[in-house]
């Protein structure tokens, strides 16, 4: 008889569209319910809980799996999940394919200073077209610097290859393969002052880890070429925010492209400056408020079902669950 494979999410991580296009894509013997049961009987083996607590993780005897239905893991899951080893935490990477897009899109503004050209124009400002040295970056036949070359750093990688750029990329595994299409040069974390004096972008899609927090710094800034660019898609602490700041008001880099920050609204407000550092004050900075993900929008929560899905059938096939987190590491 085919094991039944139970699944136990909440309505706070995915909706009811979500759920349903989950279920379409679910094998039969897969079952998924929206609420853990509170008499005792929970018996469920898989859940989708993007921050689950200690009391959630032990309702249920058969659980074996944690799905968190984006990419990263917070220390404070970290510590808790040690008390369950017989748990695996596993991401979802259904955003790789927009947060990689939310990178080039920053990373063409950022260069071109589309922000400021932009206010421009909406003043019927047409200097920008005469006076453009200090604004137009040329991406062709620069070098691009991934700093994660995972699978959000493989999606921009290949974007900007089509540009024209020579791409580098760093990883804790070089030698783990990469898109057959990429003709990047992969390194290990330890040459990175070794390639930052010949990187024209630095591009961020890394996680925070204990590791990667206060990676790039004044030292490292100091290493790149004057002129240089900063696009930062995967978490705000692992630049030095006043090391960025001096960067992008002494001259020393052109522009940046910000979507992660290291300060945030708290729920149900709108009103919070990203930075302790003025960043927000700067012309030279592209500012997005943390939607590289597009969550919410029709295409991506098609991504997540595809994913998560994908990720639930290989229990149910008695297949290993993919995209496994090393507690140790953070990713």
């Amino acid at each position: 008889m085919t094991k039944i494979i139970k699944v136990c999410t909440k309505r706070a991580y995915l909706n009811d569209d979500t759920l349903g296009l989950i279920r379409d894509r679910l094998d039969d013997n897969v079952e998924i319910v929206t609420e853990i049961p509170e008499d005792g009987c929970a018996d469920f083996d898989i859940m989708i809980n993007g921050s689950p607590t200690h009391e959630e993780l032990a309702t249920s005897e058969n659980l074996r799996y944690v799905i968190m239905p984006w990419a990263g893991v917070s220390p404070h899951l970290r510590d808790i999940m040690a008390d369950f080893p017989q748990i695996s935490l596993h991401n979802s990477h259904h955003n790789a394919a927009t947060t990689g897009e939310m990178a080039i899109a920053l990373m063409m503004a950022a260069a071109r200073s589309i922000s400021q050209v932009d206010q421009k124009m909406h003043q019927c400002d047409w200097s920008p077209r005469q006076h453009s040295d200090d604004i137009n970056y040329v991406l062709y036949g620069r070098t691009a610097l991934i700093l994660g070359f995972g699978s959000i750093g493989q999606h921009v990688a290949l974007t900007c290859q089509a540009l024209g750029m020579n791409v580098l990329g760093i990883r804790r595994d070089p030698a783990k393969p990469i898109l057959p299409v990429l003709h990047a040069k992969v390194y290990p974390p330890e040459s990175l002052h070794d390639l930052l004096p010949k990187t024209d972008v630095l591009i961020i899609t890394m996680p925070l880890t204990t590791e990667s927090e206060g990676m790039i710094g004044q030292k490292e800034f100091d290493l790149m070429p004057t002129d240089s660019l900063l696009i930062n898609v995967g978490r705000g602490p692992v630049v030095d925010q006043h090391a960025l700041y001096r960067a992008l008001t002494s001259g020393k880099l052109h522009a940046a492209g910000l979507d992660v920050w290291w300060n945030y609204p708290k729920s149900g407000q709108d009103i919070q400056q990203p930075a302790d550092a003025p960043l927000h004050t700067l012309n030279n900075v592209i500012m997005s408020p943390h939607r590289g993900g597009a969550g919410g929008t029709g295409e991506a929560e098609n991504l997540r079902a595809d994913e998560l899905a994908r990720m639930i059938n290989a229990v149910a096939r008695g297949e290993d669950m993919p995209n496994r987190i090393n507690l140790a590491l953070g990713y």
